[in-house]
């Protein structure tokens, strides 16, 4: 028997999850970050997936064939040629770089009519490519630095081979996504670090390090694989394979992903597509979500209100949740001010505004992805913490008008699990 472990870093913490030849999950494990300074995020991470891989059974460990590692979409870190993080890494909602759009924008003023794939979806305040182009505006860059995505460096913890990618991260770097190459204008921007080698999620890069295999138990023929972002490997979670079919991610952020048979991208609205085999994964991020709900109620208090809220009474509230300025997807605005207020007295009246204006935004969304070509929508899974609010549900069902409903799955690392498992059947 022979086990397939998945590793998801969200927002909030890290879990791990093992499956086996079937897809039946075998263990898992989970680890929160708690509060963190900036600099120490690496540090952090580090120890966090020793601790998820740790917390796994031994006998499972034993007889992994395969791990893959996915991380939140445009998080990104600078290392030297050993790997070490030379400076704190850069968030996924790290706003900081919009001082370089206006750039960006003139150089692409320069390339006139000619193509420049991928151009939209690096032109928000947020993407990878943002982050880079400060870096190197903060003389943060050198030709002997690599620039890596969360997922890559955690990747490469584990199998050692420093500078690759996977597609699914590196979109929002710039990479060309249809022709599978780093685009020419891409490289005309002649950017002074070592961009990472691009592969297919769920590549076979290389076999665990000798001293990850004495470390865990692991077989010394434990293949290490090209991962994905946390919000890609919730939807390869759902099982969902049909045109028309979504996947709502309800983490601390709203992510929105709708199977489509045609490829939609448009920077200004916050939406892009990722390849998914002969699909496109059409979608977008915003800001709002259960960090939000978390800020004002306890996990306790979120199921006792909940449960009090006429979910067929909409709310007459018309909130904006969000945390801090700043929103990349429908409206794609770094100084969009959270709206929060009038809060009532009863907070079963504020949750449900809450709620019901989260659930606006998420329609909102997928009636923009619809209009600008995507394949209609026809269900709406749901995965992430938020799935097992039965009254949020309802709310979305109503105003989206299909139906909503749970995924088989519901986290992220069962869907970098399969990948895992994917990378060994076509070995």
């Amino acid at each position: 028997m022979s086990f397939y472990i998945g590793v998801d870093f969200g927002t909030s913490g890290a879990r791990a999850i093992a499956i086996d030849s079937a897809r039946h999950p075998v263990a898992q494990a989970n680890f929160r970050f708690g509060v963190v300074s900036p600099e120490d995020w690496g540090t952090v991470w580090r120890q966090t997936l020793w601790d998820v891989l740790a917390e796994l059974p031994a006998p499972v460990r034993a007889a992994t064939a395969a791990i893959a590692v996915n991380g939140t979409s445009s998080t990104v870190m600078l290392c030297d040629r050993d790997g070490l993080p030379i400076t704190a890494p850069l968030l996924y909602n790290d706003g900081r770089g919009r001082t370089v759009l206006p750039t960006l924008h003139a150089y692409f003023d320069q390339w006139g009519d000619r193509p420049t794939p991928g151009r939209d979806t690096v032109l928000g305040a947020t993407s990878s490519l943002v982050k880079l182009l400060w870096w190197q505006q903060a003389a943060m860059c050198d030709p002997t630095l690599y620039f890596l995505h969360q997922a890559d460096w955690l990747a490469f913890l584990l199998h050692g081979q420093l500078g690759v990618s996977d597609y699914h991260n590196a979109l929002k770097l710039g990479y060309d996504v249809v022709r599978l190459a780093y685009p020419d204008w891409l490289l005309g921007l002649e950017l002074p670090v070592q961009l990472p080698q691009v592969v297919a999620p769920g590549t076979a890069i290389a076999p665990v390090l000798p001293a990850i295999v004495h470390q865990f138990g692991l077989p010394v023929t434990c293949q290490v694989c090209a991962g994905t972002t946390d919000s890609i490997a919730a939807f390869l979670a759902s099982g969902a394979t049909a045109p028309g079919e979504a996947v709502t991610s309800l983490g601390s952020t709203l992510v929105l992903k709708l199977l489509s048979e045609t490829y939609v991208e448009q920077g200004e609205s916050g939406v892009y597509s990722h390849r998914l085999g002969d699909l496109w994964l059409v979608g977008g991020a915003s800001n709002t979500g259960g960090a939000v709900l978390q800020h004002f109620f306890t996990s306790a208090e979120l199921a006792q209100l909940s449960a009090h809220i006429q979910t067929t009474q909409p709310s007459p509230l018309d909130y904006y949740p969000l945390l801090q300025p700043g929103e990349r997807f429908p409206v794609n605005d770094p100084t969009l001010p959270p709206r929060l207020a009038p809060r009532p007295e009863s907070d079963v009246e504020f949750l449900h505004g809450l709620l019901e204006s989260m659930a606006r935004i998420e329609a909102v969304g997928y009636e923009q992805l619809q209009r600008l070509g995507a394949t209609p929508l026809c269900r709406v899974w749901t995965a992430g913490g938020g799935a097992t609010n039965e009254t949020w549900t309802a709310i979305r069902a109503r105003l989206l008008g299909v139906p909503v409903g749970r995924s088989p799955q519901t986290e992220a690392a069962y869907g970098t699990a399969l990948l895992a498992r994917q990378a060994l059947a076509v070995l």
